[in-house]
């Protein structure tokens, strides 16, 4: 077991199944931990948890799921009602705790939508830090490789920093949204983050390619070629697919089509590493999109565009302006207190009554209780 000593006090890194439950049982007897995760998602094809960092008021701890066998032992503190746990931004790190370890978070704190409801526009962790405590965080391993080991030094002290002083800064921000009266706001919303879940990822991979929306026949028979066998290429040389091929490379493949190792050289995104190590499987690519049977071509999966009639687009128009007013008076981003898909979805009902503004899927309590009878009098008016 190794540890290293900064000025929050010891902080140990936990490499055995016995140390992690004792200290999963020190977990179980607070009222709140800081938890946060570092993973590897830049630097492997299939993204992993490489370490867990907790901390209680009093000490800090460095998880490494590398070399403990089972977090079950996490799994009671972490998913303890009675306990809450603080993150900055938690919304992936709860998907993958899920996804790696069957762990599951109950009660949330996220200090990043704390920020963001008290009209705090510097909201990332490293600029709340600075703005309260005067605390300067070194991004400097952000992108690191986190599957390395042994970690060094100044990596445990970077990953120790993230949660060693998020407590503090819980309780100051607890108590300015207690007095803003919006802390019911953020625990709503720390009840949805802790639902969230990793999707797999189902049917054709340009479904998840940004760009592919616009290419049609043919050439989204040869993107999809191109994504899986850059797939294939990542997984073997197990590295992120973005780092083998980028997605504007392929689109632009896929509608330039190129014959020769010639012509994908020209190519703005082809340097002469990948044309070497891809350049004949992304010709052989394009070769199999361009033999797909025009009855076998993939499409794009498109939503009809649903008819906007000239009332809609006066109720949202009036509802965009009073967003605009009312940001202003609370202080806080427009999107963020009302997001356009709510008011588009608010002024396609023509809602009389607050049972319908209950339909819409994904409308908050806190925004039905802060704003409802404001948008049901502005929907009246037309």
């Amino acid at each position: 077991m190794s540890s290293f000593h900064r000025q929050a006090g010891t902080c140990e890194i936990i490499t055995t199944s016995a140390r992690l439950v004792e200290v999963a049982d020190i977990l179980s007897r607070q009222t709140e931990i800081a938890v946060d995760l570092e993973m590897d998602s830049l630097h492997h094809y299939r993204e992993k948890v490489c370490l867990v960092q907790v901390s209680t008021r009093q000490q800090s701890w460095l998880i490494d799921p590398l070399a403990v066998t089972s977090l079950e032992p996490l799994a009671a503190p972490l998913g303890n009602p009675e306990i809450l746990v603080v993150m900055h931004g938690a919304d992936y790190d709860i998907r993958s705790l899920h996804r790696d370890f069957g762990i599951e978070v109950t009660n949330l704190f996220d200090t990043m939508i704390a920020a963001r409801f008290l009209g705090i526009g510097e909201f990332g962790l490293a600029a709340l830090l600075k703005a309260r405590f005067g605390i300067e965080l070194d991004k400097k391993y952000q992108k690191a490789d986190w599957s390395k080991r042994p970690l060094s030094r100044e990596m445990c002290l970077y990953a120790a920093a993230d949660t060693s002083d998020l407590l503090p800064l819980y309780d100051q921000l607890r108590a300015e949204l207690e007095e803003k009266q919006r802390l019911a706001w953020l625990e709503e919303e720390g009840t949805l983050v802790c639902q969230a879940r990793v999707s797999e990822k189902d049917g054709p991979l340009f479904l998840y390619c940004k760009g592919a929306s616009k290419l049609r026949g043919h050439s989204l028979a040869i993107l999809e070629e191109l994504l899986q066998m850059r797939a294939r290429q990542a997984e073997h040389l197990d590295r992120p697919p973005f780092k083998v091929l980028s997605a504007d490379t392929l689109i632009e493949v896929a509608e330039s089509r190129p014959q020769t190792l010639h012509d994908l050289s020209l190519f703005k995104g082809m340097t002469s590493g990948q044309l070497q190590r891809h350049g004949a499987g992304i010709l052989s690519a394009v070769e199999r999109g361009m033999e797909t049977p025009e009855d076998n071509l993939p499409r794009f999966p498109r939503t009809a565009k649903k008819e906007i009639t000239e009332s809609v687009k006066e109720r949202l128009k009036n509802l965009k302006a009073w967003r605009e007013r009312f940001s202003l008076e609370l202080g806080l981003d427009p999107g963020l207190l009302a997001p356009n898909w709510l008011l588009e979805a608010v002024a396609d009902t023509a809602g009389s009554s607050m049972e319908e503004l209950n339909t819409i899927p994904g409308m908050r309590e806190w925004q039905k209780g802060l704003f409802g009878t404001d948008l049901l009098r502005i929907l009246a008016m037309v």
